[in-house]
């Protein structure tokens, strides 16, 4: 059912308005399309629409998604939406109320990713290492194998997300400062840091590509794509770490690029970094986000209490 034609106005100056003041996405701008346009459908058939609908017919809403089988995620992420719109079409005074204002949704548990062991991720970067140092293979191959260590170092040394990885420019391998910057989400730069091991892999991988692949090497991205233009694919980096978890002897189901996000957040906390560091450097607008791997320093803290408090197990042995 499409929605009233003043709705659908509505609904592209609430897009307008996040692209220009937030700098959201094209794909997060289309799953708010999505979201709003399953709204306004249910709004129809009883006979409303976000101009003149209250509370009650949000309530409804809400339940009839709930009716639907939709995770408590889903139904969160909808409601966040609702409360966006509503919140706009208050502050553009398209109507003099606010109906979602005081509007509560399902309660979102948040749960602790699994999370890679510092043992495995060095199966990984060993096996990686291993495909690199592997006797007669062709320099095709090498060339990959090079890749995919570099790509692995740089991701388990920035925690980078792995649409910031992939569209990192050439010119990181050249950096030499520890750090280097990074455009993340909503277009707000952070800085992420690079390490000895990554700076070397990427060095190296850079140099056999322009040796091999010069008119490759000349495309501004760090990663360039093998056979078109543009960056090397999400999907592409998926199946080579998949393949390489396999090798490492690792799950592929546990191995995929935000694991090892995951687990450069984990680690840092594990070994001592403050939270909002860790934020920081993952580029979270919100504290809430990185509290998921809050778990690691609930872990330390008891490990602290065993080992040093004189009531724990080893003052007690």
């Amino acid at each position: 059912m499409r929605a009233p034609p003043k709705a659908e106005r509505q609904l592209e100056c609430f897009l307008e308005m996040l692209a220009a003041e937030r700098g959201v996405a094209r794909n997060t701008s289309e799953a708010y399309r999505r979201d709003l346009s399953d709204y306004f459908a249910h709004l129809s058939r009883s006979g409303a629409e976000p101009a003149t609908a209250k509370l009650e017919n949000l309530r409804d809403y809400l339940g009839a998604l709930q009716h639907r089988g939709m995770t408590a995620a889903t139904q969160a992420r909808r409601l966040s939406a609702l409360r966006q719109f509503h919140k706009f079409l208050y502050v553009d005074r398209h109507r003099a109320d606010d109906p979602a204002a005081s509007l509560e949704g399902p309660r979102r548990v948040k749960s602790a990713p699994g999370v890679l062991s510092a043992a495995e991720i060095e199966r990984l970067l060993a096996a990686a290492r291993g495909g690199v140092e592997t006797e007669n293979i062709s320099p095709t191959e090498r060339l990959r194998a090079l890749r995919l260590l570099a790509l692995l170092e740089t991701l388990y040394a920035t925690g980078l997300r792995v649409s910031e990885l992939l569209s990192l420019p050439k010119l990181v391998a050249r950096a030499r400062d520890p750090f280097i910057a990074v455009k993340g989400k909503g277009g707000r730069e952070r800085l992420a840091p690079l390490g000895a091991p990554a700076k070397k892999a990427l060095v190296e991988y850079r140099a056999a590509l322009e040796a091999l692949r010069p008119a490759l090497a000349a495309s501004s991205y760090l990663f360039p794509a093998d056979a078109e233009d543009g960056h090397l694919t999400r999907q592409a980096f998926a199946r080579e770490l998949k393949a390489l978890a396999g090798a490492a002897g690792l799950p592929a189901a546990a191995v995929h690029p935000h694991a090892l996000r995951h687990a450069f957040a984990s680690h840092m906390l594990q070994n001592g970094a403050d939270l909002r560091v860790v934020q920081e450097l993952l580029g979270h607008a919100d504290i809430a986000t990185t509290e998921i791997y809050t778990h690691v320093l609930d872990e330390r803290k008891k490990a602290m209490v065993r080992d040093l408090h004189p009531l724990g197990d080893e003052g007690r042995s």
